[in-house]
């Protein structure tokens, strides 16, 4: 008997999310104009740099003007809004080129960035929780178990300066940070794998003990469970019954976990790209913010909470997949 996948309410799912989506961005745009006409930073003298500190009031005047910063909050979020509906996401202030284009040099690398280490923190937790679950409270689950307790407390640029030390300085066996080696003119496979290397297992470790601990949690209580007993008193072996029933079953409560990650993904992901040089949108995004850029900043908050939304839908797909008893429309 086949089973065919449920596709017509996966896609009614995914339809009322993204029709739910749209009042959230159109919020978090307006928040994040009204957040960044507040601060204390001036967008014109940090256009302006150095020469801002001698220019004449007038000057400054005229290129407040130039900028659009002169103009009430309403009138600039509504531009910038139905600009961007149209494709177009405006200048960047600070970065001197279209936003659309500082988007597209700098995602790339994050994305990367963020994959890597989320396919480190799953494989890793589940391959530990998996082991620790199989003999609870023994070596392995102690040792372990307080690796993941210290890991959550431990912020992931501490990490990344550690890791820096131990490896990069201390070692010297991977470099310290960057895309590419210094004085290096073209990109290559080979340097970016290699640089990559610090940068994304600082990140994945950093999400590794919520995944560990989610899965160990679910496979010993799955242990427990009649189906799992029933399978042992067949006579499956230790290894099937581990991988086969009570994985499945563990594995249910880390696939809402993946959702909820990806907010505490993003926040490590500028961090760590911060303290490794590496060039992604962690760069764009705090200089938008010392600069109120709005423009730029406005479309990377966009990018980060349309992330989020995506990353939720997911979770509740997978689960939905995983486990027919929840569907999709509920």
């Amino acid at each position: 008997m086949s089973h065919r996948l449920p596709w017509g309410p996966m896609a009614r799912m995914t339809a009322r999310r993204a029709l739910s989506a749209v009042p959230v961005l159109i919020a978090v745009t307006f928040g994040v104009f009204a957040v960044a006409a507040a601060s204390p930073f001036d967008p014109v003298k940090a256009y302006a740099g150095t020469a801002g500190l001698t220019a004449s009031q007038e000057n400054l005047d005229q290129l407040r003007a130039n900028l659009g910063v002169d103009r009430p909050l309403v009138t600039r979020w509504w531009d910038w809004l139905t600009s961007a509906v149209q494709g177009d996401l405006g200048v960047s202030s600070v970065m001197r080129m279209p936003v659309a284009d500082v988007i597209g040099e700098r995602a790339g690398w994050s994305l990367l960035l963020a994959t890597c280490a989320f396919v480190i923190a799953i494989l890793l937790g589940t391959a530990l929780g998996v082991l620790a679950a199989r003999r609870p409270r023994g070596a392995l689950d102690r040792c372990v178990s307080s690796a993941a307790y210290t890991l959550e407390a431990a912020p992931a640029f501490w990490l990344g300066l550690l890791a820096i030390w131990v490896f990069a300085l201390t070692l010297d066996i991977l470099p310290a940070g960057g895309l590419t080696d210094a004085g290096s003119d073209t990109v290559t496979f080979g340097q970016v794998a290699t640089h990559l290397v610090l940068p994304a297992a600082v990140l994945g470790i950093s999400q590794l003990p919520w995944f560990f601990l989610y899965v160990r949690q679910g496979v010993t209580d799955a242990l427990d469970e009649d189906p799992v007993r029933g399978a042992r008193a067949r006579g499956l072996s230790e290894r099937t019954v581990l991988l086969g029933h009570a994985l499945r079953s563990g594995m249910l409560p880390m696939l809402t976990l993946i959702g909820s990650r990806v907010p505490e993904l993003i926040t490590g992901a500028l961090l760590v790209e911060t303290v490794f040089s590496w060039p992604g949108i962690a760069a764009a995004t705090v200089q938008a913010a010392t600069s109120v850029d709005f423009s730029l900043l406005a479309a990377l908050t966009v990018l980060a909470t349309a992330a989020v939304l995506l990353g939720n839908l997911l979770s509740d797909l997978l689960y939905g997949l995983a486990d027919p008893r929840v569907g999709f429309d509920g």
